[in-house]
């Protein structure tokens, strides 16, 4: 549905482009998100997909239709894409109601829906996002959450082939930000609407997409499943932005046996690790390996354990967090994080035995 292929661009003045070469591709009714860190060009390829931005070069299409090709020269204007866009700060028009706001976009569209066409179908959108009761309210008047749902019923009241939402959710607090990530999502997949997602936000892109593109420096550097990319990234970049995670530099000492890669082991800060390995890796090479805070199996005691992948430590830090118990444990001149249930009777100070379960343990070419 969304199809976009080397899109190049760099904002004059700039020193390097805001997007390089993206490549990707959206399928009907999946919701796709870009994710990254500010600045790594996720809202300007966003932008471009919009047309509120002209790339250098590169193609866009959606639904079959290119409406972007730097080498045919072809530029679709944003009112004739017949998309369906949410911005970070909702662009509400304030001196206009609620049902207004809504049925605005149906004024211009083309061929002119009558008057009470417009308003049954921008009544439906008010119902489908449960403000059709507070259709003469002014704009302004409506809470935070309110106004998300506004600005979707307004994005999708013209029944768009796509609908980009660029950080729609960052403008609301944490309780109702969890409970709207929820809401939106199910409203998509209800409407089986295709949707360009950006944000920042790892939990949202976790919780809420189909597919997820990690995106650095203007480039798309992972894709693929949120389970994937949570638990197979393809460097440490993606290992730490996603989630929270122990990164430790290693050398490769005895290589996987299968081509597809397997087990092996490197040698680190804390001790020999046996990890999972890419079949490319060989003796010698230097990698990062990367264990979750939540994988690591701590134990009390200072007896010595004669398990794979253990590690003696002292535990330097323990913060409660409510749902969970997070602590810092000193391997040597090494720190590694370590999550536990809240009931656990860990302290600062305690020697502890910890255990990094090999199949948790994965070692990227650094």
């Amino acid at each position: 549905m969304i199809r976009i292929r080397d899109l190049m661009l760099t904002y004059p003045g700039a020193p390097a482009p805001a997007v390089r070469g993206v490549s990707l591709e959206v399928a009907a009714g999946a919701f796709y998100t870009l994710l990254g860190p500010s600045g790594c060009g996720k809202t300007t390829t966003l932008r471009c997909v919009a047309g509120l931005e002209r790339p250098d070069s590169g193609e866009i299409a959606i639904g079959g239709e290119t409406v972007f090709s730097g080498k045919n020269r072809i530029f679709v204007p944003p009112h004739d894409r017949n998309i369906g866009m949410v911005f970070q700060s909702y662009a509400i028009w304030p001196h206009m109601s609620v049902y207004d706001n809504v049925v605005f976009p149906l004024r211009y569209r083309k061929p002119k829906p009558s008057r009470a066409q417009a308003r049954e179908r921008a009544m439906a959108a008010l119902a489908q996002v449960r403000l059709d009761k507070l259709a003469n309210r002014p704009a302004p008047n409506l809470s935070g959450g309110q106004q998300q749902r506004l600005a979707l019923a307004r994005a999708l009241v013209a029944e768009p082939r796509v609908l980009l939402l660029d950080e729609p959710l960052s403008n609301l607090d944490a309780k109702l930000r969890e409970d709207m990530r929820l809401e939106l999502r199910e409203m998509v997949r209800r409407l089986r609407v295709t949707t360009l997602f950006v944000t920042h936000e790892q939990i949202e892109a976790l919780t809420m997409s189909d597919v997820v593109a990690v995106m650095r420096d203007g480039a798309v550097v992972q894709e693929g499943s949120p389970a994937d990319i949570y638990a197979k990234p393809n460097e440490s970049f993606v290992a730490d932005f996603i989630g929270k995670t122990n990164l430790l530099s290693g050398q490769v000492m005895s290589p996987a046996a299968g081509a597809d890669g397997g087990v092996g082991s490197v040698a680190t800060p804390v001790g020999l690790m046996r990890c999972r390995l890419d079949g490319a890796l060989r003796v010698g090479d230097a990698v990062t390996l990367a264990v979750r805070p939540e994988h690591i199996a701590l134990s009390l005691g200072a007896a010595a354990s004669t398990g794979p992948n253990a590690a003696a430590g002292e535990v330097a830090t323990v913060i409660y967090l409510g749902n969970l118990i997070e602590c810092t444990v000193a391997v040597g001149g090494t720190l590694l994080r370590v999550q536990l249930h809240p009931s656990a009777p860990v302290a600062p100070g305690a020697r502890v035995q910890l255990a990094l379960p090999i199949e948790h343990c994965l070692a990227m070419r650094q």
